[in-house]
């Protein structure tokens, strides 16, 4: 009987030595060897300062920025708490909240009609991304910010659009931080 708890004792070790330490030092090598940028966290950093990672959004609300999916974590873009609203599509408070925000864009955007993508949050709440069809309605606004003419807006988005992952994984969107960073790099007007 002793033998056996030895042996089961020795076979925790080990396993707990190859499963706790070796594998997860063998696959954090391969990630920082084959894909630095992502294992780390996918960082973006503008002039040598950290702004934010590409996968996580952040709530830009300046009209000169393009907006980002409403955020349900914690207390908005809260890595910490990430988490979906968990309301339900019948939820009277739901329903107010998408009523009010698709209430505040169409205002801005002309009376046009407001992507779903820009009233209700992800899943996680901390998407980094909206559909292209909700960057462009965002053009007139952000021009008119910044005193650009649509067209250049228009070309920042275009330039930025990314497609869907080895391109059948997902769809066309853009990342809101990386369009917000390339509008702020263009010349002043």
């Amino acid at each position: 009987m002793l033998a056996e708890f030895v042996r089961g004792f020795a076979l925790l070790l080990i396993f707990t030595a190859i499963t706790g330490g070796a594998y997860p030092l063998l696959v954090t090598a391969i990630a920082q060897f084959t894909m630095p940028t992502q294992a780390n966290g996918s960082m973006i950093e503008k002039d040598g300062q950290l702004v934010g990672s590409a996968l996580i959004g952040q709530g830009f609300t300046d009209a000169k920025y393009l907006w980002p999916r409403p955020s349900a974590a914690g207390s908005g873009y809260d890595g910490a708490n990430s988490s979906g609203s968990n309301l339900a599509p019948s939820s009277a408070k739901l329903l107010a909240a998408v009523t009010d925000k698709a209430k505040t864009i169409s205002e801005v955007s002309d009376g046009r009609d407001v992507p779903i993508d820009l009233v209700t949050s992800s899943a996680s709440g901390l998407d980094p991304h909206i559909t292209p069809l909700a960057a462009y309605l965002q053009v007139i606004r952000i021009a008119k910010a910044r005193g650009l003419r649509e067209e250049e807006v228009r070309s920042v988005v275009r330039e930025n659009l990314e497609e869907p992952t080895l391109g059948v994984f997902g769809e066309d969107r853009v990342n809101v931080l990386r369009i917000n960073l390339a509008l702020d790099a263009l010349p002043p007007k």
